[in-house]
């Protein structure tokens, strides 16, 4: 796979930083409340992100991915992907958002090369499959720890056995909207459509309003 194509959030400057502040206070928290605990029936599984397409529902993966999930649900909970988009389209293949760089400016430029302040550490996850959700990361020439991104993350579109080596960790699935994923890497041929080394960059067509949690049993 070239790197055009890799999942690779391209925010060099927290590469050499494992955890800034926040990620080491969200490890910590993780490491004394026991994530890797089985959460209930009440503990929010459910993001849903309602996007100007549509609305996607991802359930989240606490089992496989303890980590990956307690930051997700952070994230979601601060309000840090509401008015960001997906800045990657790639049919056939994924979506990528997360970027809070995409919510900051209206400059594509910089979309892409934005984080958290910090990276979290690779976890088991499952295969890439149609509907899984990953965090993104740097490819492995520039990553050899195999850490994840602190808050890009990507869709899959289609089984990619390619993923599930270099991609990032796997820690949930969208178990409705995933038309809302066809029609958001479908805006990639749309000529107008700002096409970017990395691939298709819908900008504000593919912009997530709001993200939110909601309350269902673990996988």
């Amino acid at each position: 796979m070239s790197r055009a194509c890799q999942i690779d959030v391209g925010h060099r400057g927290a590469a050499r930083h494992f955890l800034r502040a926040t990620g080491s206070a969200l490890l910590a928290a993780l490491a004394l409340t026991g994530a890797k605990a089985v959460p209930g029936p009440a503990v929010a599984n459910l993001v849903v992100l309602r996007t100007r397409e549509g609305e996607i529902r991802i359930r989240l993966h606490p089992r496989e991915a303890p980590i990956a999930c307690a930051n997700f649900r952070r994230l979601v909970q601060a309000g840090f992907y509401d008015h960001t988009y997906f800045h990657r389209a790639l049919p056939a293949f994924v979506i990528q958002g997360g970027d809070p760089n995409t919510a900051r400016n209206a400059d594509p430029a910089d979309d892409g090369l934005g984080g958290a302040g910090y990276r979290l550490p690779a976890e088991a996850g499952g295969p890439a499959v149609r509907g899984s959700v990953a965090m993104a990361r740097l490819p492995d020439a520039l990553n050899p720890s195999h850490e994840n991104d602190g808050c890009q993350f990507y869709i899959v579109l289609r089984r990619q056995p390619s993923l599930d080596a270099t991609g990032g960790t796997v820690f949930g699935d969208v178990i409705a909207g995933m038309d809302v994923v066809e029609r958001i890497a479908a805006l990639a041929y749309q000529k107008d459509v700002l096409q970017a080394a990395a691939g298709a960059n819908p900008q504000d067509r593919a912009r997530i309003v709001r993200a939110s949690l909601e309350p269902v049993a673990a996988r």
